[in-house]
């Protein structure tokens, strides 16, 4: 039970490494594309942990100190994962800003209407952008 259960975990962190270097370059295409093998390795290793919390399993001897050592790694890819993907996410935010600011009509200028008075201010129209993985 334990190998299947360190197996899991050595496939989760190969995912999450394989996303943090990708994200850590900002190839965002790549890694939006290793997000499905990163969920499966994630759910495999739930469910190998389910299984070995349910069966009492736990490692002993040398397989303990692989467990301590694969416990330590994941905890550092994804804390490290979590910090990428909210970086990526501040840079596509600021990019869909630029691109929302950039796409609103500006005024001409100040004009005068009926009897010499200014024009009130031109209200920008509602944009709304959705973006589907």
């Amino acid at each position: 039970m334990m190998d299947a259960l360190l197996a899991a975990g050595q496939r989760l962190a190969e995912a999450l490494r394989a996303e943090n270097e990708a994200l850590a370059t900002l190839d965002l295409p790549r890694a939006a594309g290793l997000a499905t093998a990163k969920v499966q390795a994630t759910d495999a290793f739930a469910a190998a942990c389910a299984a070995a919390a349910k069966t009492g399993s736990r490692a002993e001897g040398p397989m303990r100190q692989s467990a301590e050592d694969l416990t330590n790694r994941l905890r550092h890819l994804g804390t490290e994962n979590r910090r990428l993907l909210e970086r990526a996410i501040a840079i596509q935010s600021r990019v869909i800003e630029t691109i929302a600011s950039a796409a609103l009509p500006r005024p001409a200028g100040p004009g005068y209407g009926a009897a010499g008075r200014g024009l009130p201010p031109r209200q920008p129209p509602a944009i709304a952008l959705v973006r589907q993985a």
